[in-house]
């Protein structure tokens, strides 16, 4: 059974962990044994290190392109909430003079479902007028 707590290593000791699997010619396994860590963590490691040398055959991401699909992912979702908010705020836009209260009240009532700060971007309020 695992310990409650999970050890934090820095990439610096990372780096210098999975050197000695290319540089001795040693196992993973062996590698991990000598420094007292888990085999897969140093496994995982070296697998990631390869992948952002653009070493890896397996498919893996190099780090920047985990960053990018991230970035994308959050970019995606963002604009998926935006599109849910215009159809459901779409009377709200419609009409000539909107009531700020009106505003307020669909904020109000969609807060718990998307953002404050993206509700209000797209439906064109100052974030600091509308007061939770």
């Amino acid at each position: 059974m695992g310990s409650k707590y999970m050890k934090r290593y820095t990439e610096e000791f990372k780096r210098d962990a999975i050197a000695p699997v290319d540089s001795s010619g040693k196992t993973v396994t062996a590698v991990a044994r000598e420094l007292g860590i888990s085999s897969e963590s140093l496994r995982g490691w070296y697998r990631k290190a390869k992948a952002d040398q653009g070493e890896s055959h397996s498919g893996e991401l190099t780090g920047a392109e985990r960053e990018e699909l991230r970035r994308l992912r959050k970019e995606n979702r963002e604009q998926q909430q935006t599109i849910e908010i215009l159809k459901k705020g779409d009377r709200l836009r419609r009409e000539g003079e909107r009531p700020v209260s009106e505003l307020y009240r669909f904020i109000h009532a969609e807060k718990a479902n998307y953002p404050i700060v993206l509700l209000c971007r797209v439906l064109h309020v100052a974030r600091s007028s509308y007061d939770a």
